[in-house]
Formats: C-alpha cells, structure tokens, sequence
C-alpha cells in the first residue's frame, strides 16, 4: 500500500554489542536510548510544526486563487496538497507517542537498574579488589 513504511529484510536492526555489559556501560547505553527518543521527540514536533505551518500557507493560498478565479483543477490541487500536510502533521503523533513510550520505559529501566544493582557496584568499587567480569556468575 503506498505511503506506508515497510521494514526491509535486508536492513538488519542493530545488535547489542555483549563485550561490555557491566553496570555502568549497560546503564549509559540505556540512558542514551533515552536521550535519543527525547530528541527524536523533539524533531518530530518541529517537522509537525512546520507541516501546518506550510498546510496553513497552502490553505490561504487555495483561498486566495480561488478569489482571483484561478482554474477550480488547479485551487483543488493546492487545497488537496494542504490537506495531505495537515494529514501527516497529524499522522506522525504516533510516531511521537511511540518515541515517548520508549523515553518511558527507558527511563524507568534506569532507575529500577539504579536501584537493584547500584548500590552492589558501589559496595565492589570499596573492596579494592578486581571483580569478575559480567556474566562470570551466569548461571548456565
């Protein structure tokens, strides 16, 4: 169907690297996943922003051919094209209310990481002595 977005077979999605998931790597990869969807939320509204912005242009455009007495084919096309932008200006909310879900759930995974393993991180820095490293105590 056209318009819509399809995942390609042949774009694998990114791996998690495993060659250092201890608690401060893992805790800094999660936060940056964060910050990302926070910036990505930020792009959205400012791409959502602007697709009203020109859908408005467009409208008042449509208007004012139409009061010149332009060809009504041509008014109609341009009236079309401001309601396409206003329909993806409207559409990519749930691109954002996705980004938004992942900013959450990403945030809320750092803080329950924070709290179940940091204050054992914390007790292993004090102890002077070099620990495993993670997944040594991986039970198999």
């Amino acid at each position: 169907m056209p318009g819509e977005i399809v995942l390609r077979p042949e774009a694998p999605l990114p791996a998690v690297p495993d060659v250092d998931l201890g608690f401060l790597s893992l805790g800094a990869a999660v936060v940056l996943l964060a910050g990302r969807a926070l910036l990505l939320k930020e792009k959205i509204w400012a791409l959502q922003s602007r697709f009203r912005r020109n859908a408005d242009k467009a409208s008042n455009m449509s208007e004012m051919c139409d009061a010149a007495e332009v060809a009504p084919q041509l008014t109609a096309l341009i009236m079309e094209g401001a309601n396409s932008l206003r329909g993806v200006a409207e559409a990519s909310g749930d691109l954002v209310d996705a980004a938004d879900t992942m900013q959450t759930h990403a945030q809320g995974f750092t803080d329950a990481h924070q709290n179940e393993y940091g204050g054992i991180y914390e007790v292993t820095q004090t102890m002077g002595v070099q620990q495993p490293k993670p997944g040594f105590n991986e039970v198999k």
